[in-house]
């Protein structure tokens, strides 16, 4: 059905007239294989031939312009606000890790073709709305000549399904399944359906029905050839357009996010970046922690910009400053960069040391600047019927059943299976920017089992404020693309990709390292017997070993800023 309205929108302003703009709803836009997807498309009702901003959405494009894309009409763009395949009234049958760079370059065609349009494409939106900008991106398309994606990352493997470490994305990836795909009438309980084995038929207790991307992915738990081919990581080098990528310090995707731009710009000078102090939904309050007015930007009109240059041709002082822009938590102020990591940051190693009992808060674990003198390690064990809890992080997708971002870490490190290292309150500032890799050697009991790490900014009140964390499957120590068995007791040296910050430990504060094998329901249980995890109900207890010595340098690496850079 194809409508066709005149209406009176305000302007951006208050004092604005209201400007005429002419909507065409429900328009049918025809896909290779005869499909058609449903779009919207809002434009000024004076309208000659104009640049576009294409927004592709599984989430309901809806029945009239949101309020915030309004400024585009205003600015004189045509809008076009998409349901993905299989979603809403578009049809088809939703297949997300597959669908979106045809459908995407479909649609960009279509555009070009309309008589409104002058050949001009943008894309515009966050979460999945991002990813599907990077997949129309692929396609090298050459009316789309700039996107703008939100917290949305470049890899389908690393992001939406497993960590960098080779572990399940369980909360993540269960939660959005079962707010997005659920069978008509089923309830889920997000409480119950994370527990669930086998995790082969963990889609069956999320959303009532078995979902047919959930199944693939379990069945290729590596970095094989059917994630590399589907991965935008792994092709960046086709991308040739403009890049502005916005992320957060607690969002799933923001170690992509700079991954992708630090790739990018190695070939071309025209990418951006800006990473802030937010989860995956930029406009949410954190309750326990309050980075100030700083931490709000303007992204619209960075985007009206960032478009008025690469579609209108407009001149814009945007794409004149660093390319690089990171809020810095703790100063609670805007980095500005040209390169990322900063080129002037250099690696800082803290050393795990210990009496033997570094277990909880209460133990005697200790970051030092050296090695330890002597051989030591610490032990516990970890059972899979009951895991540390996840408390906040970077988490998606609803912080209602799945807290997200800085909360206090005390209550979990309470646990004996927990091991705790800080350094003593700092001398002076200390600017932390960068990825964090936790460098173990490590001994298990099990074939297969995990170890995670966590950094945190502990106050001087206690307050201990996660940063970013990480987990490694111990199968998957030299590669995600090769699964090997650990023998057991046999001493490993492993590294613990640990995520991404950009944080000031102020003086007085202490840097802590935690130490664990399980981060529950962030990551999937290593149910520890080596065997194939996707079809596991048996779950067995591991005994765990730690080793710091000179030989055996257990130690967190992190990126530091000279202080003559924290002026």
């Amino acid at each position: 059905m194809r409508l066709l309205i005149l209406t009176l929108a305000c302007g951006a302003g208050f004092a604005a007239a209201p400007k005429p703009i002419l909507k065409l709803l429900r328009v049918p836009v025809p896909m290779r294989d005869g499909a058609r997807l449903s779009a919207n498309v809002f434009m000024p009702a004076d309208h000659a031939r104009l640049p576009a901003i294409l927004v592709r959405t599984p989430y309901n494009k809806g029945s009239d312009i949101i309020p915030n894309y309004k400024a585009f009409v205003d600015r004189g763009y045509a809008v076009i606000v998409q349901d993905v395949r299989g979603r809403y009234e578009s049809d088809g049958a939703f297949d997300p890790l597959a669908q979106e760079p045809a459908d995407g370059n479909d649609t960009i065609n279509w555009i070009a073709r309309q008589p409104w349009s002058n050949g001009k494409v943008g894309m515009i939106g966050g979460s999945y709305l991002g990813i599907a900008q990077w997949k129309a991106a692929l396609e090298n398309n050459p009316h789309l000549k700039a996107i703008f994606p939100v917290v949305s990352g470049d890899d389908d493997y690393r992001d939406r399904f497993y960590s960098t470490g080779g572990a399940i994305k369980l909360g993540h990836r269960l939660e959005w399944l079962a707010e997005n795909v659920k069978a008509p009438g089923y309830e889920p309980d997000f409480n119950k359906f994370v527990w669930h084995l086998p995790l082969r038929t963990a889609d069956l207790a999320a959303t009532g029905r078995t979902v047919e991307s959930y199944q693939r992915a379990v069945e290729h738990p590596i970095f094989d050839s059917f994630w590399r081919a589907l991965s935008t990581k792994e092709h960046l080098d086709k991308i040739h357009i403009p890049v502005f990528a916005v992320g957060g310090w607690y969002d799933n995707y923001v170690e992509s996010d700079l991954e992708a731009y630090a790739a990018l710009r190695k070939s071309s000078g025209l990418n951006r970046i800006l990473i802030g102090p937010w989860p995956h939904n930029m406009s949410y309050k954190f309750p326990e922690a309050d980075f100030g007015t700083a931490g709000s930007i303007p992204v619209r009109r960075l985007q009206l910009d960032w478009f008025d240059q690469w579609l209108m041709g407009k001149d814009s002082a945007l794409v004149s400053t660093p390319p690089v822009q990171v809020f810095v938590m703790g100063a609670n102020q805007w980095r500005e960069e040209r390169e990322w990591p900063p080129a002037t940051a250099h690696t800082k190693s803290l050393y795990l040391d210990s009496n033997g009992h570094a277990n909880t808060l209460e133990g005697d674990g200790f970051l030092r600047e050296r090695p330890a003198r002597r051989d030591g390690e610490d032990d516990y064990t970890y059972d899979p019927h009951d895991p540390v809890p996840t408390r906040g992080g970077a988490v998606c997708c609803n912080p209602l059943v799945f807290p997200w971002g800085p909360l206090d870490q005390r209550s979990v490190e309470k646990r004996e299976d927990v091991l705790v290292y800080s350094t003593g309150p700092l001398r002076s500032d200390l600017e932390v920017i960068g990825p964090v890799k936790v460098v173990l050697y490590v001994a298990s009991s099990a074939r297969d089992t995990d170890f995670t790490a966590k950094l945190v900014d502990v106050f001087p009140d206690g307050f201990a404020r996660i940063l970013t964390d990480g987990i490694l499957r111990l199968r998957y120590r030299d590669s995600v693309e090769r699964s090997v068995p650990a023998n057991p007791g046999e001493v490993y040296e492993v590294c613990v990709d640990a995520g991404v910050t950009a944080n000031v430990f102020q003086k007085g504060h202490r840097i802590r390292l935690e130490i664990s094998s399980s981060n529950f329901p962030r990551f999937d249980r290593n149910p520890n017997t080596g065997g194939r995890i996707a079809d596991e109900t048996r779950l067995w207890k591991a005994n765990q070993a730690i080793y710091h010595s000179r030989e055996r340098a257990s130690r967190v690496e992190l990126l530091v800023m000279p202080e003559s850079k924290r002026d």
